[in-house]
């Protein structure tokens, strides 16, 4: 019938303190907020999630199979504010049933921006992944799977990459499936793994909606629709945010039930099984070429940018912040570039989004600010300050000299 490639998105990121004019500090990040977040979602999905997943593989003695896409500065938090999750997540990594992903360290949108910190970014995550999990990721997905024929011809030139994630849109897949593998135009190696939007969104979105047709949701149920993939496709790709379980879909859902009995009702049909994406991408040969000239995401109605690009407030923020990079990194301050690196987290912009009709409740439910408007002037306050501080260093620097 079909594999199962189960790939989870793991992201915290740092949130600002609130800043105005006239404060003259550069502590920027809420730590209290953010260490407060971080250790709330541990205890509500990461520790269990992650205790069931390990259950569930020793269980099924290592077939089944999952992949995490964990963010550097999600990693950072869980080695300052929660290290049993971090441990949890290298007890999975041990059991080499679980494999982890490369993707922009500081969960940025610096591809479209620079393509210079775009590849430090992935270059110092892989570092991380290494060191952490003793793994070399092979295959990449970058932020919120944005995503291009440009982007698949720069990660093939980067590394060793075998894949890439990548939405499974309906406008750029026409009346084929996403659940197959296809290749990139202009790529020789490299092969695309699509999300099955429709499946994947069942689990994140649909789970708890007492109006939806299909509620309650059950495994036996989910794995029948995967049974029905019935030759049409060799592999099912699930990727959703890990934090649906227990955080975006809470525990008395049955959301953790669910995950759960999962495995064995999928397993139950002899020719079912579990991949990682690598594993995906090792058995199964590209049937076409997916072109996507214009850049996609997994976020939204439209799975395009808007979401953080969508309005001047956020491109005027976003194209002040790349702006300033050649000063942060001619200037080799270490703070100034922590700093400068984590107001690229994609959230702060994702803040500014002010699209309230589809799927505005989306934007609504992350939104720490009472506005968009509020975030906007929070940030720019924040990285007016940043650069103050690193044209008066660049002054004293040449003064010096």
């Amino acid at each position: 019938m079909a594999s199962v490639c189960f790939y989870f998105q793991v992201h915290q990121p740092y949130r600002l303190r609130h800043h105005t004019i006239f404060d003259t500090g550069s502590e920027y990040f809420d730590e209290i907020k953010n260490a407060e977040i971080c250790r709330k979602v541990a205890q509500k999905c990461y520790l269990p999630a992650n205790h069931l997943l390990l259950e569930l593989i020793e269980r099924h003695e290592g077939k089944f199979r999952v992949a995490f896409s964990t963010t550097g500065v999600a990693l950072e938090q869980f080695q300052q504010y929660a290290p049993d999750v971090l441990a949890s997540f290298q007890q999975l990594a041990a059991t080499g049933c679980v494999e982890f992903l490369a993707e922009t360290y500081h969960h940025s949108l610096s591809f479209l921006y620079s393509r210079e910190e775009f590849i430090e970014q992935v270059n110092a995550h892989r570092r991380m992944i290494q060191t952490l999990f003793g793994q070399n990721p092979q295959v990449f997905r970058n932020t919120e799977l944005v995503y291009s024929n440009a982007l698949a011809e720069v990660i093939e030139q980067t590394g060793d990459f075998k894949a890439v994630l990548l939405e499974g849109a309906d406008r750029i897949l026409g009346d084929r499936s996403p659940n197959f593998v296809y290749r990139p135009p202009n790529c020789g190696k490299l092969k695309l793994l699509l999300k099955n939007y429709r499946l994947s969104d069942d689990i994140a979105f649909r789970f708890s909606n007492r109006g939806w047709s299909e509620w309650p949701l059950g495994a036996d149920k989910f794995a029948s629709w995967i049974n029905a993939v019935n030759g049409n496709g060799f592999v099912v790709n699930l990727f959703i945010d890990y934090e649906t379980f227990g955080e975006h879909q809470w525990q008395d859902t049955g959301v953790f039930e669910f995950l759960r009995h999962l495995p064995q009702e999928i397993l139950r049909h002899p020719d079912n099984d579990f991949k990682t994406p690598t594993e995906v991408a090792d058995s199964f040969d590209a049937v076409g070429v997916v072109d996507v000239p214009d850049l996609i995401s997994w976020a939204d109605t439209e799975r395009d940018l808007s979401a953080w690009l969508g309005n001047p407030m956020q491109q005027n923020a976003i194209g002040e912040l790349y702006g300033l990079e050649h000063a942060v990194k001619e200037l080799g301050d270490k703070d100034i570039l922590t700093s400068w690196r984590r107001l690229q987290i994609s959230d702060h912009f994702y803040y500014m989004c002010t699209k309230y009709f589809a799927d505005g409740d989306v934007h609504k439910y992350f939104n720490p600010y009472d506005s968009p408007y509020d975030s906007f002037i929070n940030f720019m306050n924040v990285l007016d300050h940043l650069k103050l501080r690193c044209l008066d260093k660049l002054n004293q620097k040449q003064m010096a000299n």
